[in-house]
């Protein structure tokens, strides 16, 4: 069968290819210990299932409005504004399956064939692939190390050119674990208050998993001057371990939402309303969830560090967010980060992400998402792994 021309050059999510390759091993017999998907371990908390299962007794089984109900609108407004100083009107806010469909909606009501897309590399390979089956075109700007993934305003400025629509921002970062801060977006946005025509996407679904005591930061907060060309995005899948809920959301100028809203229309016709209920609890309720699995990744976060910098050939900058560790594998004896992923499947029994996948390499993704005892066994099989090089 002949395949759509716009598919070219698109292919499915590498975690999820991962974890199917995953799955065939195990089935073989084989021990393999899965650090490659970005899945909170933890279970939904009791009160949002709970919540969940009221909404289905009370009748909330029918189509919801095609943006998201009222109720959980005002929930994401008052969230918006306790948690990062941003005032959205529920005409501004959509509801959607997931935060990956708030940035499809996004481009796809925006882009035009030959538009422009700026991502800074390394980043989440669905970035690249949504841009690219609409029409546009992803640049990529790669991020040094040395400056700790940050997009610094001279290569930003560089950047630019006619066709550039969109600037792709990911804070605390995938895969990276990067995290900006308040003087980081505003030299960004200096620069940008320079090109009227470019709009702002702000990726924040990692927001309150971040560490050492930092305060997470949204870009149309740091430059509010910004706010009227910024889609801010953001969900309940990693907050509150919420992944097959499927619950995004994004809040942004009306007219942008208006539009993103017609696009669902035409795909979904809205998110799930019992769901929607459940993100309900979620972001009014008590929070207590949210602190204690941040404290058990910074505590992952740091049994990572050590224990990949423990290892021959191996370096890792501490990420400051996110629940993932960018390996730097470049004095291994292999000629492609993708060789090293698969030396590590192979010897050690460890799945991880090539960073090739996120647009750098020679890097090497881990999910810190994983139990701390299957961590501690991963890098224990992975340093033997090196030593028998």
């Amino acid at each position: 069968m002949e395949i759509a021309a716009r598919l070219q050059g698109v292919q499915a999510s590498a975690s999820a290819e991962i974890s199917q390759a995953v799955r065939a091993l195990r089935a073989q017999g084989r021990d393999i210990i899965d650090l490659g998907i970005g899945q909170p371990d933890f279970d939904t908390p009791a009160h949002i299932i709970a919540a969940a299962h009221r909404a289905a007794l009370d009748g909330q089984t029918r189509y919801p409005p095609t943006g998201g109900t009222l109720a959980l609108k005002t929930a994401v407004a008052a969230k918006f504004l306790r948690d990062n100083a941003l005032t959205y009107s529920p005409e501004e806010i959509l509801i959607s399956n997931g935060a990956k469909q708030i940035i499809f909606n996004g481009f796809m009501a925006t882009l035009e064939t030959g538009d422009e897309v700026l991502l800074c590399a390394p980043f989440f390979d669905s970035y690249a692939s949504i841009v690219r089956v609409l029409g546009g075109v992803p640049v990529k700007l790669e991020v040094r190390e040395a400056d700790g993934f940050i997009l610094q305003p001279g290569d930003l400025a560089a950047a630019i050119g006619p066709r550039t629509r969109w600037l792709l921002l990911n804070s605390p970062g995938n895969p990276t674990g990067a995290v900006y801060g308040v003087g980081d977006y505003q030299a960004l946005g200096a620069v940008l208050a320079d090109h009227p025509q470019i709009l702002i996407m702000s990726d924040e679904i990692y927001e309150h998993i971040i560490f050492d005591g930092a305060q997470h930061v949204s870009f149309a907060a740091a430059c509010p001057g910004l706010q009227d060309r910024t889609l801010t995005v953001n969900g309940a899948s990693k907050a509150y371990a919420m992944t097959g809920w499927r619950i995004g959301y994004g809040g942004g100028p009306r007219s942008l939402m208006q539009a993103m809203m017609v696009v669902q229309s035409q795909i979904c016709s809205g998110a799930c309303s019992i769901a929607q209920a459940a993100a309900v609890a979620a972001l009014d309720g008590p929070q207590d969830f949210v602190v204690a699995a941040r404290a058990a990744y910074q505590a992952r976060r740091d049994l990572v560090f050590a224990g990949v910098n423990a290892i021959p050939g191996l370096s890792l900058r501490k990420p400051g967010g996110a629940f993932y560790a960018l390996v730097n594998v470049e004095n291994l004896p292999f000629a492609t980060d993708r060789e090293v992923a698969q030396f590590f499947l192979n010897e050690a029994g460890v799945a991880g992400v090539p960073g090739h996948v996120y647009g750098l390499s020679p890097f090497f993704r881990l999910s810190l998402a994983a139990a701390q005892d299957k961590l501690d066994e991963g890098l224990r099989r992975m340093k033997q792994a090196v030593e028998n090089l």
